[in-house]
């Protein structure tokens, strides 16, 4: 075997590289410095008023702030986030437009509901906030706990809504059904905002739905929550227990939403990015403006740190996916 050697001629092909290397690690941190020089847009694969639009209309207005140009978010709702995501998937990789991400879009992957491979499409910029889901149901259903409503469903046929076949809020009701031993029809929505108008109404009789759609719901008792979905309490919601110690031990379901940017973006503006992003959610007014529906702004992390997190929410939704007989309505 003939080993490599230094000759003149690889040692400046070698001396080429390196500087080449150097100088696109310059240009990167430069822009980086300089970042952003325009509007930057951002995608959102729900509707206006959704929770995912809520949280990243509240960052986007602080972000505006602290770089001096608009943040536009676009909403871009449907096929459960799919639209979006091709968009982010095909836009340039220079910070300019960003996605946001949640456990909705990771399920509807796994189960193939969308076409866009998000670990090769998107490089993980930062998560922003954690909140829980809340089961609510109809004021006229005569359940007023988790054990009443798993004894009234194992008695009567109950119809459950969620914001779209494969999305979180569905896998998370397959999941109670699951371990509550109960069986209930599901119905889709095209977003939270008409299942929760019919989950009023008495059309449907139980849905799972973030913190951020139940608060006014519930407070205005036009909805009635019976417990959080989170393994602790929610102060948003502090006279409602978890799903697990209510009657569900174990169950626990978080909802979450961060930001990622296509593949390829440098490096040096992911970083830049993370680090205002993180900035702006853990402000002081942010957070208080959060915590007011249950959101909790997430502790500063590294974007290595979010793609790991995004891994083993990948991976736990797998494992319940390939044991679970999930029927796709």
């Amino acid at each position: 075997m003939k080993l490599w050697t230094r000759t003149p001629r690889t040692m400046l092909v070698v001396a080429a590289f390196m500087s080449a290397a150097a100088q696109a690690q310059t240009t990167a941190a430069s822009a980086a410095r300089t970042y952003p020089t325009k509007p930057v847009r951002v995608l959102v694969g729900a509707p206006a008023g959704s929770g995912s639009d809520v949280i990243t209309r509240i960052a986007a207005q602080k972000l505006a702030e602290r770089w001096g140009q608009s943040v536009v978010v676009d909403n871009r709702a449907g096929a459960v986030g799919a639209i979006a995501l091709e968009l982010g998937a095909q836009a340039a990789p220079d910070g300019y437009t960003l996605l946001v991400v949640s456990g909705q879009n990771i399920t509807a992957m796994l189960l193939n509901l969308i076409k866009v491979d998000i670990p090769k499409a998107f490089t993980p910029v930062a998560q922003m906030v954690s909140l829980p889901y809340v089961l609510v149901v109809t004021p006229t259903l005569p359940v007023s706990s988790v054990k009443e409503l798993i004894a009234y469903a194992k008695a009567k046929p109950l119809v459950y809504a969620s914001s779209g076949t494969g999305s979180a809020v569905h896998l998370g009701m397959e999941l109670f059904k699951a371990m509550a031993g109960v069986d209930m029809t599901h119905v889709p929505y095209k977003g939270s905002g008409q299942s929760m108008i019919d989950l009023m109404s008495g059309r449907v009789q139980l849905a799972i739905t973030n913190s951020l759609t139940a608060t006014p719901l519930v407070k205005s008792g036009k909805l009635r929550g019976l417990a959080v979905t989170t393994p602790r309490r929610s102060p948003a919601f502090p006279q409602l227990p978890t799903i697990s110690e209510a009657g569900v031990p174990g169950y626990a379901l978080d909802s979450w939403y961060g930001l990622l940017a296509p593949a390829g973006t440098p490096q040096a503006i992911v970083l830049a990015l993370n680090r205002d992003v993180t900035d702006v959610v853990n402000a002081p007014e942010t957070k208080e403006k959060l915590a007011a529906s249950g959101a909790q702004a997430t502790a500063p992390h590294t974007p290595a740190e979010f793609r790991q997190a995004l891994a083993q929410e990948t991976e736990r939704w797998r494992k319940f996916l390939s044991s679970a007989n999930l029927k796709l309505d």
